[in-house]
């Protein structure tokens, strides 16, 4: 069994993405004990070592965070759960840290919003969410044309590329002022800590620690941490806090 200080000579390596999330996450891992004084938004130092904790972090953006801890090049991570339940990755999902909220909505411009959903034909989708979107609309038992992009998706409907759009959204401001409105929402998001599952093994020691200190602070301030299971397949998904 290890000891403590064998437990914290190992280097927990740490994926943090740049982004609306950072402003919540560099004050967690503070309060976890990790030193986060060079952890911004603006850094050119994308590997920061802090020594004391034996941690390092690296800076990346959010879409990379599940390749680096699915491929074990990073222990844990800090992921949207929109892309956790979009790309699929093998990974362990350990606690819903409850910021970062935003929903999965589906939305059309208001002429076709009132039409509501099609009984029958087929729809126009545009998406970042392929996988996401054409499982609500196979539920729904809707035939949908779902439409990959990367960009801004509100863009489709005014450009005519697509009936509706599925998107995610903190305030609704952006579909607001594109004269978008919301048809129904899929589900909602938060923020997730996640873990290599090797590295969840061989690291237990220094990864249960550092969930045990992040509930910890999490029921602080919060009132009560919340466990996220893995293969959680329910509404509370992870998103970047877009507006």
């Amino acid at each position: 069994m290890e000891t403590k200080i064998e437990r914290d000579s190992v280097i927990l390596n740490i994926a943090l993405p740049k982004g609306r999330l950072l402003p919540h996450i560099v004050p967690l891992l503070k309060s976890v004990g990790i030193n986060c004084d060079e952890v911004t938004e603006s850094s050119r130092r994308l590997v920061l070592m802090d020594e004391r904790s034996n941690t390092r972090l690296f800076l990346m953006r959010p879409a990379d965070v599940l390749t680096y801890v699915e491929q074990g090049a990073c222990d844990v991570g800090i992921v949207g759960k929109d892309l956790i339940l979009e790309e699929r990755r093998d990974v362990c999902e350990l606690v819903d840290l409850g910021f970062g909220f935003c929903r999965f909505v589906l939305a059309a411009p208001k002429e076709v919003a009132e039409k509501g959903l099609p009984g029958r034909g087929s729809i126009r989708v545009a998406t970042k969410f392929p996988h996401i979107a054409g499982e609500y609309f196979q539920r729904k038992g809707i035939r949908a044309e779902i439409i990959k992009l990367h960009g801004s998706v509100e863009l489709a409907p005014l450009a005519g590329l697509a009936e509706m759009i599925v998107d995610i959204t903190s305030t609704g401001q952006t579909l607001a002022e594109n004269n978008l409105v919301v048809l129904d929402e899929i589900a909602t998001a938060t923020a997730r800590l996640v873990a290599n599952r090797v590295s969840f093994r061989l690291k237990s020691e220094r990864i249960n620690s550092l969930v045990s200190k992040i509930q910890g602070t999490l029921a602080r301030v919060q009132g009560t941490p919340t466990e996220a299971g893995e293969g959680d397949q329910n509404a509370n998904l992870v998103g970047a806090g877009i507006s």
